[in-house]
């Protein structure tokens, strides 16, 4: 699954090899990529601990995330994943609930945090905060209902 979505990021962010057809199965997916996210994205936080480090479903929602940033950075799904109940209000708890694990134990989420000694810590969920910010700034761009929410 992570494989997958990992080759889903690499389509969706070649916005010029994205054919219409193609972009189509997409905008359909969309909506079940975002209800996953929205389902599996409390996994992420078992990350905080050193045993859950390789945890299949966390590393399956981190891939979720980036291939949902990926998608609302495009015109053609921003605006079908704006209006996707729930995604929003998912990110931002999200958000809440990552800052408040990485305040509690080792911050993996933010990038920033990531050393130690000069030696980088490369885990899977370095950077999904920032992920997170970017999908919920993505679901708020010119969408003045998700900005009053936010």
């Amino acid at each position: 699954r992570v494989t997958l979505l990992e080759l889903m990021v690499v389509k969706v962010s070649d916005k010029n090899s994205v054919t219409s057809e193609e972009m189509n199965v997409l905008v359909r997916n969309a909506d079940f990529l975002a209800a996953c996210f929205q389902e599996k994205c409390g996994a992420v936080l078992k990350l905080t601990s050193a045993a859950d480090e390789a945890d299949e479903e966390a590393l399956v929602t981190v891939r979720l995330l980036d291939v949902l940033c990926e998608m609302t950075s495009n015109n053609g799904q921003l605006e079908h994943l704006q209006a996707f109940p729930g995604l929003l209000e998912t990110a931002i708890d999200t958000l809440r609930l990552t800052h408040l694990a990485g305040k509690q134990a080792v911050n993996i989420f933010t990038a920033t945090h990531a050393f130690t000694e000069q030696k980088e810590i490369s885990h899977p969920a370095v950077g999904f905060k920032s992920h997170l910010i970017r999908l919920i700034g993505n679901l708020c761009y010119k969408n003045k209902e998700n900005q009053d929410k936010v």
